[in-house]
């Protein structure tokens, strides 16, 4: 854990001084009246992405077919709808873990693109550990 925490940290700093860089590099180009302006910054649209592109390409498909919402012994988490994944308690991650590790990897998918046919979005911090099992089932 010491050694992913430090990883963060230096990768935070290596993202700071490449910022740093390209920001100067810009204002030169500015300078020499190679640009005629900084280029602005432009936020990507929400297009309803949950995060698990992997889990989103496979899924896709079969969204395109069907759009029969499939329970994983998980109605509870409907009481979650419209909610925004970075707005959970703890408690209620848990509850999102609980159903996770309580499947079969194979259902993962499945279970991610429900929550999305019922617009529950997953908490930010279970999102990684999508990934991972879907990672871990394709071999990756």
């Amino acid at each position: 854990m010491f050694y992913l925490a430090i990883g963060l940290i230096l990768l935070g700093v290596v993202a700071m001084v490449a910022g740093w860089f390209r920001n100067r590099s810009l204002q030169k180009k500015l300078e020499r009246g190679e640009i005629e302006e900084l280029p602005n910054i432009v936020q990507a649209q929400d297009m309803e992405c949950c995060g698990q592109h992997e889990v989103c390409e496979k899924e896709s498909l079969l969204a395109a077919i069907s759009k029969e919402i499939e329970y994983y012994n998980d109605e509870e988490l409907d009481r979650f709808q419209g909610r925004k994944s970075d707005e959970y308690t703890e408690e209620e991650v848990e509850e999102f873990r609980e159903v996770l590790y309580t499947m079969k990897e194979t259902e993962v998918a499945g279970w991610v693109r429900s929550l999305q046919l019922r617009a529950v979005e997953l908490p930010d911090e279970v999102k990684d550990e999508v990934v991972m099992v879907v990672g871990e089932r394709r071999g990756g």
